[in-house]
């Protein structure tokens, strides 16, 4: 470690170690004593590379030994103005949340990472943001927590803000040894951890395509949009258009079932049990050929249907078992199509994608994937509340309970509703946001109140049957330019929404504005 942070005589331990899915393997130990091992470290903290980003990592004491505990990082803003908040922001988040879980950190090593550009050097970059790790470091102390090292990353080179000695951490920084070449990266090899590329390569599989076929699929959400979004505003066809809707889902998720699976792919969650460069090479392989599968008209009906929340909340019931992989597979693909002006769309797929990712075990993909959508819609509530709640450590088992009592509810009021032909059968709405409740304080938590009665409560309340844009059916997002692209807040039965649904498990009506774990800067692009 650094000579003045707690001294080179005091060790870091890198263990337990997870593979892709998140589930622990044997306990597999390696110590670090130098700024390089920690550098060299980092990706094996993060389970990939990271660019553009503030890293902070926890450090506990055991038997006068550091052991890593829990990690933070978030983007680094471009304004230097904004460096202090972010400072503090990450700070805390760590700090506090790894006291909420009875651990708080001894110490903390922050790691910044950022390539030159515009002509920079490595050297300028370690320079530019020498005041950003000081912000960090007197955030750190205000907690009473010291950040024992503080390292730059840069272009293959590493600096130490707190190492003085220019033997040990010379002015023109030390070259990084090559991946997959240190002690760590054999032990982390052989303990099956996996480095699944860099943050860049990760996002490209959910990000809107920029090709010559994004003017084909914007073409054809523009043609379905004429067509479809009249139907899901009105009131006697939504609950038709969401049933078509679901099909579909599940007629593509067969195709993709059933196609020709990609060397390395597991089940459940769909990740790649490759690493490195390999890893993401293989992704994207699948990712074409899942494109390959999914038709224009086919993928602009989907998205747009997802729009609606009765059907998204319904969607999100794929979540376990045999339907998560195809399912995984599915939003990535949409995620993709939301191009142009329909980018705000991308919130519906990229939440689902989350929240699959996580329900699987990844949470490395589902803090990403929110992340991106509430970078698409910063309101999005569902997204929102399940960011926090995965960085905050909770089990999204309360959430798969929920969609597994309204998904058997509702097989059941439809067997009813069948042997009863004078009486329509209307199905019932999965609330999924139903599965948290509000505290005073912002932070999610398991529902006391269950979706089911909820709805039913809201139900009874006289609701206004004026024209489309009255405030019974008009389009929850801002409309992106285009017609046809706003999406509908109210559910194809006229039951609440799940943000409706989290108001009243709240029992406040005020809850869903928590700030917790939304902020300007997280929002975006952080992840704990």
């Amino acid at each position: 470690m650094g000579a003045r942070g707690g001294g080179r005589g005091r060790e870091s331990r890198v263990g337990p170690a997870h593979g892709a899915s998140g589930v622990p393997f044997a306990e597999h130990q390696v110590t670090l004593r130098t700024p390089a091992e920690l550098a060299d470290a980092l990706p094996y903290l993060l389970g990939y590379r990271p660019e553009d980003s503030i890293v902070l990592a926890a450090l506990h004491d055991r038997d006068g030994r550091g052991r890593f505990g829990g990690r933070a990082r978030l983007g680094i803003p471009g304004n230097a103005d904004d460096w202090a908040s972010v400072a503090r922001q990450l700070t805390e988040g760590l700090v506090k949340g790894s006291e909420r879980r009875g651990a708080l950190p001894e110490s903390i090593v922050a790691f910044l990472c950022q390539d030159p550009k515009d002509g920079e050097s490595a050297r300028d970059v370690m320079e530019r943001l020498r005041p950003l790790a000081q912000l960090l470091r007197t955030a750190c102390g205000a907690l009473d927590v010291p950040v024992i090292e503080a390292l730059c990353i840069s272009d293959g080179r590493f600096w130490s803000y707190c190492c003085p000695s220019a033997q040990c951490c010379p002015s023109d920084g030390t070259p990084m040894g090559l991946p997959g070449t240190s002690v760590l990266a054999a032990a982390a090899t052989y303990a099956g951890l996996q480095i699944r590329g860099s943050l860049r390569e990760f996002r490209a599989r959910l990000i809107p395509w920029e090709t010559a076929a994004a003017l084909e699929q914007e073409s054809a959400l523009n043609a379905v949009s004429m067509a479809l979004i009249p139907r899901i505003l009105d009131d006697e066809s939504r609950t038709v258009v969401a049933t078509e809707t679901l099909d579909l889902a599940h007629r593509v998720m067969r195709r993709f079932a059933d196609s020709t699976s990609a060397a390395g792919v597991t089940g459940g969650s769909g990740v790649l049990a490759v690493s490195g460069a390999a890893g993401m090479s293989g992704a994207l392989s699948a990712d074409l050929r899942d494109d390959e599968l999914l038709r224009h008209d086919e993928a602009a009906t989907l998205i747009l249907g997802l729009q609606d929340r009765t059907t998204r909340d319904r969607a999100a019931e794929w979540m376990e078992g045999d339907e998560a992989g195809p399912a995984l597979r599915l939003w990535r693909a949409l995620a993709r199509r939301c191009v142009g002006p329909y980018g705000e769309h991308a919130a519906a797929p990229l939440t689902l994608a989350g929240w699959v990712a996580w329900s699987s075990g990844d949470e490395l993909e589902a803090r990403e994937a929110l992340a991106m959508a509430l970078g698409a819609d910063p309101g999005y509530l569902f997204a929102r509340l399940l960011h926090q709640a995965c960085n905050e450590g909770l089990d999204p088992e309360s959430i798969r309970r929920c969609l597994r009592k309204e998904r058997v509810g509702r097989a059941d009021a439809e067997a009813i509703g069948s042997s009863v032909p004078s009486v329509p059968s209307v199905p019932s709405v999965p609330s999924a946001s139903a599965a948290f409740s509000v505290d005073a304080d912002g932070s999610p938590g398991p529902a006391s109140t269950s979706s089911t009665r909820v709805a039913s409560r809201r139900r009874r309340k006289p609701r206004s049957t004026g024209s489309a844009g009255s405030a019974g059916s008009r389009p929850g997002s801002r409309s992106s330019g285009t017609v046809g692209t706003r999406r509908p807040r109210s559910t194809a039965d006229g039951s609440p929404t799940p943000e409706a649904a989290t108001r009243a498990g709240d029992g406040t009506g005020g809850g869903t504005r928590s700030r917790r774990g939304a902020g300007r800067h997280g929002t975006k692009q952080g992840d704990t």
